[in-house]
């Protein structure tokens, strides 16, 4: 179906693996996972983050934006500004009017609203901040984008919990295959790693209690994985029309040919035993890419390191998939970034099939025996034509993305 191809012309990260395409791919190839003891957690129950290193707003952006900015519109800008430049345009010469912007996030700026209810709380309401709103509001997020970058098209957010930058590069396709704009800024960020936050995933039972190894906390489809690390970070893709790409000389790092988004309909935070949805979404993506289940030859896992999850993942793809494509989740090295995990693993995706590299998953050192997929223990070389990138989040949400090479 090449006339639905999207073409991914610049790609921009940051991570917990570092600040950058380059540092943040070095890492998960490498299999250097990111988590450490955070010390603004320090008294919640768990005191294990995956953090953005050496993020320095002031430096990246300037002091005024570091001062008005949350911390996920900082990684969005930061991460937009190198897709940009990666694609060789100007938005200072694009037709502003036809560039739009999807992004995801699952829960805007908590980091502010918190800090500011300190505010309330001990100095009184006369000194909360009048950025409080414009700051810490998730549609920010794509607006001060497209602030930033004269986008004058098509201006959204998308809250679909952790499956969020996976269903804005879904949105934004749609957008263009539309004809509503000729390049869209899509992805997401996410900067939830707070002390409110973090003590509510905790008190659910989500995260991995592993304190004394924080660097083997994370460990996808691994036996002992008991729980995920949180990250932050953000992930941003330039998408154009392939024949538009192709005009004017950009170099395509591969294509989005497919999509697929489904609901569980079956509980808040646990996915559905069967993987009924993230199946459907899956074959929904292959359908749309008009490919079979065993042109695929890798698949980038949501693989959190939470026993369900995985475990019914797993099963999804033994049964959904034939011809044993190579399964990895970066997870290990990145921790789960939440809202922004389904655009940075797009990425990496992209990556692997554009490098013919596969990053390994780190901390998988046995198993867990009811998995039978083909799991990616070292860095692996390999071509292939097509992966998949699958995304869940809480509320049943799923979303799956169809990569092609260029």
């Amino acid at each position: 179906m090449a006339g639905s191809d999207i073409a991914v012309t610049g790609l921009g990260l940051v991570t917990p693996g570092g600040v950058g395409v380059g540092p943040s791919w070095d890492a998960v190839c490498g299999g250097r996972s990111a988590a450490a003891h955070d010390p603004l957690l320090a008294d919640n129950q768990v005191r294990i983050s995956c953090r953005v290193p050496d993020f320095d707003a002031e430096e990246l952006l300037t002091p005024r934006k570091a001062l008005r900015l949350d911390r996920f519109v900082q990684f969005a800008l930061v991460a937009a500004r190198e897709a940009i430049a990666d694609a060789g345009l100007d938005p200072t010469t694009w037709d502003g009017a036809r560039v739009g912007v999807v992004l995801g996030c699952a829960d805007g700026g908590p980091g502010t609203v918190e800090a500011q209810h300190h505010v309330l709380r001990d100095r009184g309401a006369a000194r909360v901040s009048p950025l409080l709103l414009p700051m810490q509001l998730p549609n920010m997020l794509a607006g001060q984008t497209a602030i930033e970058f004269g986008a004058q098209g098509p201006n959204l957010v998308v809250a679909t919990a952790c499956a969020s930058g996976a269903t804005a590069i879904g949105v934004a396709r749609d957008l263009l295959l539309l004809g509503r704009c000729d390049i869209v800024l899509a992805g997401g960020a996410e900067a939830m790693i707070t002390p409110l936050v973090m003590a509510g995933f905790a008190q659910m039972g989500a995260l991995s209690r592993r304190e004394d190894d924080p660097a083997g906390a994370s460990r996808p489809f691994d036996a002992d994985r008991d729980g995920f690390v949180a990250g932050e970070g953000a992930g941003i893709v330039v998408l154009e029309r392939l024949a538009d790409a192709r005009a004017r000389g950009a170099h395509v790092h591969g294509r989005i040919v497919g999509y697929g988004s489904t609901a569980d309909a079956h509980h808040i935070t646990s996915p559905h035993p069967g993987a009924l949805g993230i199946e459907a979404a899956a074959r929904a993506a292959l359908a749309d890419a008009g490919a079979a289940p065993g042109d695929v030859g890798h698949v980038n896992a949501h693989g959190t390191s939470t026993p369900l999850n995985d475990l019914a993942e797993a099963r999804m793809l033994e049964r959904t998939l034939t011809g044993s494509p190579l399964v990895t989740s970066t997870k290990g090295v990145t921790g789960h970034m939440l809202g922004a995990a389904g655009a940075v693993e797009a990425v990496f995706t992209l990556l692997s099939i554009e490098h013919g590299l596969v990053p390994p998953t780190a901390n998988l050192t046995t198993p867990d025996p009811r998995i039978a997929v083909k799991l990616a223990f070292t860095p692996t070389y390999m071509s292939f034509d097509l992966a998949l990138s699958n995304s869940l989040g809480f509320g049943g949400q799923n979303s799956v993305l169809a990569i092609a090479r260029a």
